[in-house]
């Protein structure tokens, strides 16, 4: 319809690194953070399906992008070596890359975050396209036995942003071992080069 303009998507806002983005690269360093290399023990914790897509702010995906997580582990421990206010899950990869080629789209199996003391539950993510980092930004769960991801958010996002950085960790639907899934579409403030 002419002179009708589609709205723009909430930009998933850009956040601090924080203080335990890795200071040495891990063993394994791929999707799944579950198993460490060729391991046979999983790491503890609720596992998750963790998906979602890179897009512009109109809601196109963004092609090529290497998405990075790190979050704690079932320990509330980071894998940094200046985190070591418990002992950490040797089994928890800590750390993961998932290189998109197609279609903007990305998938990690890893754990339900966990509390740490004075923060609520969240995977951190950094976005790097063709070399250069993109930004960081966190995921927190919509629900938090103590900390309520919703009052976190209003201390340094505004509430009409607060659900481009909340997502809900469900049950998969079948699952014998207790399952979740959690998508979280992050949508960076620029428009990719074609």
């Amino acid at each position: 319809m002419p002179g009708v303009f589609a709205d723009e998507l909430i930009r998933t806002p850009r956040q601090t690194e924080g203080p335990f983005y890795r200071t040495t690269w891990p063993l394994d360093t791929d999707n799944d953070l579950i198993i460490v290399n060729d391991g046979i023990t999983p790491a503890v914790g609720e596992i998750t399906h963790l998906s979602g897509r890179i897009l512009d702010a109109k809601g196109d995906p963004i092609r090529n992008a290497l998405v990075e997580i790190w979050q704690v582990d079932n320990h509330g421990v980071y894998l940094h070596s200046r985190d070591t206010h418990a002992e950490r899950d040797k089994n928890f990869q800590g750390f993961g890359r998932f290189p998109d080629r197609l279609k903007g789209e990305y998938y990690f199996r890893t754990i339900k975050p966990v509390l740490y003391p004075g923060r609520t539950r969240h995977i951190h993510y950094a976005i790097k396209m063709k070399g250069a980092r993109s930004g960081r930004r966190s995921v927190m769960s919509k629900a938090s036995p103590r900390t309520s991801a919703t009052e976190s958010i209003k201390k340094s996002q505004t509430q009409r942003r607060a659900p481009s950085v909340t997502v809900d960790f469900a049950p998969i639907k079948g699952s014998r071992i207790g399952e979740l899934a959690a998508r979280f579409d992050i949508v960076m403030g620029f428009t990719p080069e074609a």
